[in-house]
């Protein structure tokens, strides 16, 4: 299984300075190992190997999560647009799930505990059985787990829409190398944390609380940098 339980910045400093490069990464040395400590890496593809970035110019080409056309819970429309300029976690469930999402769906509402009073935070969930869950059925879902349609969007939509964000975009499905096809279901515990430039800073287990609390403080370092 790829090391998805959590990242966690401080530790990555020491685990990957022999894998950055001179032109896209920062060379993790004695003297910046603490200024490091203070950024988090970037991410381009399922291998989640981090990137050290500190030049924007060298963000121009690097990974970014495509423009996508959604509906939430209260029926609106929900694009990148909707994103622009904050920092979001996604993740992939369904309604009816009586496995993983309820664990994921309790996790994802510490989050939304935690930041509710900040609207740069936004939580996504995307629903992986669009057909079943429609418009009237996440809202259901979200008035029975108490979830706050201003702060925590529930998305259904296109199913090959969501499965290639998913997959694609996203990198949030563990495939070990299998090659698999839209008709293949997407089920992952893994939460994803975006930028405010919708580029990748780190992936985490879902139903993992010590994980969950290393999201929190990535997402306050976002915050502050």
């Amino acid at each position: 299984m790829k090391q998805l339980i959590w990242i966690n910045s401080i530790t990555l400093i020491f685990l990957t300075a022999a894998c950055t490069t001179d032109q896209e990464s920062t060379q993790i040395t004695e003297d910046n190992k603490v200024e490091s400590a203070n950024i988090l890496p970037y991410y381009a593809d399922p291998t989640f190997q981090p990137h050290w970035i500190r030049n924007e110019e060298s963000l121009a080409d690097f990974h970014q999560i495509r423009p996508f056309q959604l509906t939430d819970q209260d029926g609106n429309e929900f694009t990148e647009k909707d994103v622009e300029g904050k920092i979001y976690i996604v993740d992939f469930f369904f309604a009816t799930c009586g496995g993983i999402c309820p664990k994921m769906t309790s996790n994802m509402a510490i989050l939304q505990d935690e930041f509710i009073d900040n609207p740069e935070v936004l939580l996504l969930s995307h629903s992986v059985t669009p057909s079943i869950d429609t418009v009237e059925a996440l809202a259901a879902y979200g008035d029975r787990n108490g979830i706050d349609s201003k702060r925590w969007k529930l998305l259904t939509g296109d199913r090959s829409e969501i499965y290639d964000l998913g997959r694609n975009y996203y990198f949030v499905e563990e495939s070990l190398g299998l090659e698999k096809s839209e008709d293949d279901f997407l089920h992952t515990e893994n939460f994803v944390l975006l930028d405010q430039n919708r580029r990748i800073r780190g992936i985490y287990n879902g139903i993992n609380k010590t994980s969950v609390n290393y999201l929190i403080e990535d997402i306050n370092t976002l915050l502050t940098n």
